[in-house]
């Protein structure tokens, strides 16, 4: 008698068997709706739970701060790019340099920012709050100093240039306030 052979082993592909895949999930609970009427998309989603719960609780004011914020950048960079001179003007009360290409760069990268804080106004993630509030921050803090020196070296005080100082050393505050608020841990109940 011969040896019979045994039959070629079939592999089973469940992950591109539809019906396997939904007994599965069927078996693990997940991908229905549960009694609170969340659809898990996984096991772990489902242990864990719903984010929400963990979300970053804000401090007053944030969102709008971060509106304020991303307005203001946006605006600055446009008329940095689009009228060069006349933000000179206001600022230094004299006649643009010869060139308006340092203005327009500078209008560029204030448009590269302003980019960062419109994506940070949609954003739960802690970090990147932060991160954002951080480089604001950084940014008020450099034009503070640039426009101080600025203004010690040609020895005249302009009205708007002071007025700049101002307001960069008021931005600079809030943006430090909302970094260490966001940063603080959740007082435990």
């Amino acid at each position: 008698m011969a040896a019979k052979q045994p039959p070629p082993l079939m592999k089973k592909h469940s992950q591109t068997d539809l019906v396997s895949r939904l007994k599965t999930r069927k078996i693990l609970g997940v991908g229905g709706e549960d009694d609170d009427g969340e659809v898990h998309r996984s096991k772990i989603s489902q242990v864990l739970g719903n984010e929400i719960k963990f979300a970053v609780r804000e401090p007053l004011g944030l969102r709008v701060w971060q509106l304020v914020s991303a307005v203001m950048f946006s605006g600055v960079a446009i008329m940095a790019l689009a009228f060069p001179d006349q933000l000179y003007d206001a600022v230094f009360d004299e006649e643009s340099a010869s060139s308006k290409t340092p203005i327009r760069l500078y209008g560029g990268a204030l448009l590269s920012i302003s980019l960062i804080m419109w994506n940070a106004l949609y954003t739960a993630e802690k970090v990147i709050i932060r991160w954002t509030l951080l480089t604001e921050a950084c940014y008020f803090a450099v034009q503070f100093l640039v426009t101080t020196v600025s203004l010690v070296e040609s020895s005249r005080i302009a009205t708007g240039a002071v007025l700049l100082l101002v307001s960069r050393a008021l931005f600079i505050l809030i943006s430090i306030y909302y970094y260490y608020q966001v940063g603080r841990r959740p007082k435990k109940v």
